[in-house]
């Protein structure tokens, strides 16, 4: 058995250009979950929706949301949690940070905005989204553990500059979409929490084969033994692990695709 432990992403990733699971993505990872390999899901993504692709999935899974923020176990103990700390909600919120974008944030009994974003509820199906809309300048700070800033990349790139300036050291910033810019506390990422994992069950880092598209997967990739770019991989993810192997793309189920002819299915 070549890996024992598989730790993905998900948009961009394990899921397909619709952001479902595919049937062979499904049929691999329950064949695979069958031969004893274990599966962490990785993702930017609120716990709430990472639990609904583990059930899509149908197999067992350690669940990293919020990039880290969050790691929850195979029957969703929490295994970890950080929080921003409140003053600096309050302190990234302000007007200088929040003017001209949607704001989110993320708490273990729910996900508050200030308002809709057409760039992201295009991702969204249904005409209900997942979080509710209120103002938050009310907001104390307390209990938000991700800050989810949604725009054009262009300004976000500028918001992206002006934050790690003032605040570089004391939160995690990244990027899970070109029109998402995602705020964690320092410590948290994607890496640390497959850290946390590999140490549960008892694995080093070369039992684990990860795979991953995008900015906030560099961590993740870096702390696996076999990292995997996918065939779609964003250029700073390509730049950060120049010599890790692509993929397919995640579109015609790369993922399983690969995890298939690693184990000889």
């Amino acid at each position: 058995m070549p890996y024992r432990l598989i730790a993905t992403d998900l948009d961009g990733t394990l899921l397909d250009q619709h952001h479902a699971v595919t049937p062979l993505t499904a049929q691999t990872l329950q064949a695979l979950q069958a031969r004893g390999v274990a599966l962490a899901l990785a993702t930017g993504r609120h716990y709430r929706d990472v639990r609904e692709v583990r059930e899509a999935l149908a197999v067992p899974a350690y669940l990293i949301s919020s990039n880290g923020a969050r790691v929850h176990g195979l029957d969703d103990e929490l295994i970890f949690g950080l929080d921003i700390e409140a003053e600096l909600v309050r302190e990234i919120s302000r007007p200088a940070f929040s003017d001209g974008v949607a704001m989110h944030y993320f708490l273990d009994d729910g996900w508050l905005a200030n308002g809709r974003s057409p760039l992201l509820d295009a991702l969204i199906p249904g005409d209900t989204p997942p979080y509710a809309v209120m103002d938050l300048r009310g907001h104390d700070g307390e209990g938000v553990y991700k800050v989810l800033y949604v725009a054009p990349h262009e300004h976000l790139l500028q918001l992206e500059a002006e934050l790690r300036a003032r605040f570089g050291d004391r939160l995690y910033i990244t990027f899970s979409l070109d029109f998402c810019l995602e705020v964690m506390a320092a410590g948290v990422s994607k890496g640390g929490a497959l850290k946390l994992v590999l140490a549960r069950l008892g694995l080093e880092a070369g039992a684990c084969i990860a795979f991953g598209d995008g900015q906030n997967d560099i961590e993740l990739l870096q702390a696996a033994g076999h990292p995997r770019l996918m065939g779609n991989a964003h250029a700073r993810l390509r730049q950060a692990l120049p010599d890790a192997p692509r993929i397919y793309h995640h579109a015609d189920s790369g993922m399983a695709r690969h995890l298939r002819e690693a184990f000889g299915l």
